[in-house]
């Protein structure tokens, strides 16, 4: 059985500094829930475990959060609050069975790492939640700018809309930001996520192909 290497970092509030342009943040509209489901949301949510990076060395964790941390350095200038928020969202991300870097690309697309981030409707945060989920399926004490908070409430929702869709990503993407039957945001968020924050994990057969 494979090792699985755990990087585990201090969690703390992860500080964006400000983002010029380029935020698109919607809203997620609010929908009756099955009892089932919201049951399962409440579970998906309160998970205390500590953050890591779960890759199946320590080097390959450490070599992915370098080169996500070289990213992402012009937004979060801060290492220490760069390398947490990026361990916070690998983790959140492979917690609902995302890809940390397409949850990487939508964020830039819906606060572009604005940590504070409101929009008009009233999302908050990294990945810009609406706070009736906190109400339907949390704690009504929790802060949604927290940044735990925040990344785990966001990707257990578009979990869920993946869901709903079938594994339709433009159409859960479309959910997530409020603009079902739209193509604009969900093109936005691949795009981001393709030209930006796109990462193959090097294997020990290619380290080897390029050293001959």
């Amino acid at each position: 059985m494979r090792r699985i290497a755990r990087v585990i970092l201090s969690l703390g509030w992860a500080l964006a500094a400000p983002a010029p342009q380029g935020a698109y943040a919607g809203a997620q509209a609010y929908e009756p829930l099955a009892a089932s489901v919201q049951a399962a949301l409440q579970k998906s949510v309160s998970d205390r475990a500590t953050p890591f990076l779960a890759f199946s060395t320590e080097v390959e964790a450490r070599r992915w959060l370098t080169a996500m941390s070289r990213r992402l350095a012009s937004r979060i200038p801060d290492r220490r609050q760069r390398e947490e928020f990026l361990v916070t969202v690998h983790y959140e991300a492979k917690r609902a069975g995302l890809d940390p870097q397409l949850v990487l690309g939508l964020i830039q697309v819906e606060s572009n790492f604005r940590k504070y981030a409101v929009s008009r409707a009233g999302a908050r945060g990294f990945m810009q939640v609406m706070p009736f989920w906190v109400k339907l399926i949390g704690d009504r004490e929790q802060n949604l700018f927290h940044l735990r908070i925040n990344l785990r409430y966001g990707c257990v929702i578009l979990r869920h809309y993946l869901d709903i869709e079938r594994g339709d990503l433009y159409r859960a993407l479309g959910r997530y930001n409020g603009s079902l039957g739209k193509p604009e945001y969900p093109t936005m968020v691949v795009r981001a996520w393709q030209r930006n924050w796109h990462y193959t994990t090097r294997t020990a057969t290619d380290t080897r192909e390029r050293a001959s």
